[in-house]
C-alpha cells in the first residue's frame, strides 16, 4: 500500500472511531439526561420511573426466594450475565402473572410492582 493510501485509510479509520466514540457518549449522555443512574453491574429496584426514587439493591445470589418489597417498584435496572428478575403485582410472588427482566434491561415496569425473585437468565 501506498504512503498516501496508507494515510487515507488510517484517517478513515481514526474519523470512524472518533464518530463511534461520540455516538457512544451521546446515547450515555441521553439515558443519563432521562433521569436514569449510570448502568452498574448488579440489579437495583427503584420506587419511582426511569431509575428515580427509593433504590432496593436486589441479591441476584439469592436464586428463588421471594422478597417482598416495603414500597411498590416502578423501574429497574440489571446488568448479569446469568440472573434475571421476575417481579410480581402482589406481595409474595402472587398475581396473575410475572414479569421477566432479562439479565440487561434498563427499564419502567408495566404496573407497580410488590414482590420479587431472582431466577436463572
Amino acid at each position: 500500500m501506498s504512503t498516501t493510501r496508507m494515510q487515507v485509510h488510517l484517517r478513515s479509520t481514526a474519523a470512524a472511531a472518533a464518530m463511534a466514540a461520540a455516538l457512544i457518549g451521546l446515547g450515555a449522555g441521553a439515558a443519563n439526561a432521562a433521569g436514569w443512574p449510570p448502568l452498574q453491574e448488579g440489579a437495583y429496584l427503584y420506587s419511582g420511573t426511569t431509575g428515580t426514587g427509593s433504590v432496593t439493591k436486589v441479591d441476584l445470589g439469592d436464586l428463588g426466594t421471594c422478597h417482598t418489597l416495603s414500597q411498590a417498584a416502578r423501574s429497574i435496572q440489571i446488568a448479569n450475565g446469568s440472573a434475571s428478575v421476575e417481579l410480581y403485582s402482589s406481595a409474595d410472588c402472587g398475581g396473575a402473572t410475572a414479569w421477566r427482566s432479562g439479565s440487561l434491561a434498563q427499564t419502567d415496569l408495566p404496573r407497580p410492582m410488590l414482590s420479587y425473585r431472582v431466577v436463572p437468565a
